[in-house]
């Protein structure tokens, strides 16, 4: 059921999504060389509780017989496309590294990502997939306008990243947020426009275009949460929580 937010309650997820917006802008800075993802998850961790917040994804699983997610921040190295477990791995000269993070404030859930270059030898090829990726949620943000489909923001998304030869990841798609992490509509990185669901004042969508350097299918690693790029090719992930208001789109991450 879709889930309509009053102003007051998107005010309460703009103060949520600036404690989130800073926590990233901190683990932006300690993504380097040598350090594990374990730290990562660690210094998010410090950080929303510092601000007195609740790390949103620590313990999630939507069903009762789902596992529960034991991190507080999802980092995905290279051709990890999200959900990412960290770990003792140690960042490497020339990896990206998305970040992808939740904030619970009093009852309401916000959802923001970043993909951050490891170091200072990073590939033109690779500097390009970051840049359109981040590009294309700017621009599927501008789409989600009151009137506008669901359906224009994936294609906005969509014709950017294929325009430069990229894929996008058909299988993962953005989503409605609020008192639930995950709330209708699902919003896809592709589509027509003028197709599915019409944005409506006072909807809070997640959108997150997920983006690879080559093929987009992916698969479930091992582990049982990263999803991969099935042909092992680099991947970028970005993404703002976003109200749709009368003005335009309201960007809360930030």
């Amino acid at each position: 059921m879709l889930s309509l937010k009053s102003p007051s309650e998107i005010a309460l997820m703009a103060r949520a999504g600036n404690i989130l917006a800073k926590v990233l802008k901190e683990l932006k800075k300690h993504a380097r060389v040598g350090v594990t993802t374990k730290e990562l998850d660690e210094l998010a961790h410090k950080l929303v509780l510092h601000y007195g917040a609740k790390p949103a994804f620590l313990g999630y699983g939507e069903g009762k017989e789902q596992k529960k997610f034991p991190a507080s921040l999802c980092v995905s190295v290279n051709d990890e496309v999200v959900h990412g477990l960290p770990s003792g791995r140690v960042l490497q000269e020339g990896d990206i590294v998305g970040l992808d993070f939740g904030v619970l404030l009093d009852g309401f859930y916000t959802d923001g990502a970043i993909t951050v270059a490891v170091g200072k030898k990073t590939q033109p090829q690779v500097k390009k997939l970051l840049e359109v990726t981040e590009l294309a949620l700017k621009l599927g943000i501008n789409a989600a306008r009151l009137g506008n489909h669901i359906g224009d923001i994936g294609n906005a998304v969509q014709t950017l990243v294929e325009k430069h030869g990229f894929g996008v990841i058909r299988q993962l798609v953005g989503h409605g947020i609020g008192r639930q992490l995950h709330e209708a509509p699902q919003v896809p990185n592709f589509g027509k426009p003028g197709m599915g669901e019409i944005l409506q004042e006072g909807m809070i969508i997640a959108i997150e275009p997920m983006v690879a350097m080559r093929d987009w299918n992916v698969i479930l690693s091992p582990d049982g949460w990263a999803y991969k790029t099935a042909d092992g090719s680099l991947s970028a992930h970005f993404e703002h929580t976003v109200a749709i208001t009368k003005k335009g789109p309201r960007v809360l991450t930030k």
